[in-house]
């Protein structure tokens, strides 16, 4: 790496040099706040090139189960985390006072919204408060959770120095760099997903780039943590809108008695000018539904209206209320039957395909509105054996999957496929199944066909 950028001392005997290189000689000791579906990745892609790393969490039994080689996300197996935590260079804690012993911090907390739709910075704030307790000067600190355009700077940077009496820049660094995990996609690991990263002043930018290019084939510098904030709102409004489009499409096609998946499995074919997005029956993830009033909220400040990305979410959210009407209708045409009263079999609790992650997925409050309405509501999910607790959804909590097998599912008036699983097999529920209703397209998608396969 070329050095751009004038070295500059800090208030300690440890330079930005020295620094750098125990960085870039994977010598540096590395804290990752937050051990979940974006920080464990992070620990293993560091672990892979011989950083010792401390993973830190405030949940003592996800600490402890760690700790004895126990991975919380089915994606990464324990044997793994064992692997980990036997070579010395991995372990977890609670304990918050370690901080001080590391090189650098990477923050990987939750962001999510409150009920009135706004920001959630509780955990970065929390995180923010217990470092300034325990930082020494000539640390990196970066955040990864998304947020809106101003946070690392405006928010923990005046935490960070309050606290301490230390001056971002010169006695501790600061930098945004947005994660990009895409749990379940085999294609893209930590390691060769590109990695934005905005440092507050040339010092901080310059000590990023050395800790993430050690660990990432491809670092892309941007002009400050600002605009990496802004990149990361950028890319899942992207997705967010055009997934809206092919919701609102669908609708559209539906009535014209046009098949949209037909539709954009042709227009795909196209080499340039088009990208393939999918309907579903909402969006569900801890990024797609949720970033978009990040920008949102912030745009108020400047007193501008998001209109375009409030009707997106507007069109997405809609989709719920789309797809049950449709069991309705099909359960009054295909079985005489009434919604209320009916027993149905949700396939599917997780938020996307082949993860055991159902944060904000969109079948947990189709599932509460089935019940609403007086339907008897089970569901399978192969990645999900229980609803594990949660701030919402607190009627679900500790419902159990139910196995599968030609004759429950003769007990069904209806399977309502909303999660595409690859381990279920959907011939089996094709055969036995009186009505099904088939959200993700996935029984077209294998090849199996029969008229009581309802595609919304």
């Amino acid at each position: 790496m070329q050095n751009t950028v004038q070295l500059t001392s800090i208030n300690t005997s440890l330079n930005i040099e020295e620094l750098e290189n125990r960085f870039l000689n994977a010598e540096a000791k590395i804290a990752v706040v937050g051990l979940g579906y974006v920080g464990l990745p992070l620990i293993s892609a560091l672990y892979d090139k011989g950083f010792e790393t401390t993973g830190f969490d405030v949940d003592t039994k996800r600490v402890e189960n760690l700790n004895n080689g126990i991975s919380p996300i089915k994606h990464i197996e324990n044997n793994h985390i064992q692997e980990l935590v036997e070579s010395g260079k991995f372990k977890a804690t609670d304990s918050f006072e370690e901080l001080s012993n590391m090189d650098a911090i990477i923050i990987c907390v939750p962001t999510p919204l409150t009920k009135q739709r706004e920001p959630d910075l509780s955990y970065v704030l929390a995180t923010t408060n217990t470092i300034a307790q325990n930082l020494k000067p000539g640390q990196l600190i970066t955040l990864e959770s998304t947020t809106y355009p101003g946070t690392t700077t405006d928010v923990m940077r005046p935490i960070l120095e309050k606290v301490t009496g230390l001056k971002s820049g010169e006695d501790f660094f600061l930098a945004y760099s947005p994660e990009r995990e895409d749990p379940g996609n085999a294609g893209f690991s930590a390691h060769n997903t590109p990695k934005v990263v905005g440092g507050d002043g040339d010092s901080a930018m310059r000590l990023a780039q050395a800790l993430y290019g050690k660990i990432i084939e491809t670092v892309v510098p941007v002009s400050s943590p600002e605009t990496a904030e802004a990149v990361k709102l950028t890319e899942n409004i992207f997705r967010a809108v055009n997934i809206a489009l092919v919701n609102e499409l669908k609708v559209i096609y539906s009535e014209m008695g046009i098949d949209v998946w037909e539709v954009i499995d042709a227009a795909k074919t196209k080499p340039f000018g088009f990208m393939p997005f999918y309907p579903g029956p909402g969006l569900g993830g801890h990024c797609i539904p949720i970033d978009p009033f990040y920008l949102t909220w912030k745009a108020r400040e400047f007193d501008i209206n998001t209109r375009f990305i409030e009707l997106a979410g507007e069109i997405n959210v809609h989709m719920i209320r789309y797809v049950i009407s449709n069991l309705t209708e099909a359960l009054n045409q295909h079985a005489q039957k009434s919604l209320k009263g009916s027993k149905i079999l949700l396939s599917g609790v997780a938020y996307k395909k082949n993860v055991d992650d159902m944060r904000e997925s969109p079948s947990l409050k189709i599932w509460e509105t089935l019940e609403e309405k007086g339907a008897t509501v089970d569901y399978h999910d192969p990645f999900l054996p229980e609803i594990p607790k949660t701030r919402e959804h607190i009627t679900l909590q500790g419902r159990k999957s139910q196995e599968i097998t030609p004759q429950i599912l003769k007990g069904y008036d209806a399977v309502f496929v909303a999660t595409d699983h690859d381990e279920v097999d959907y011939q089996m529920i094709a055969d036995n199944a009186s009505l099904i209703i088939d959200t993700r397209n996935v029984f077209a998608r294998n090849d199996i066909k029969a008229p009581h396969i309802i595609k919304t």
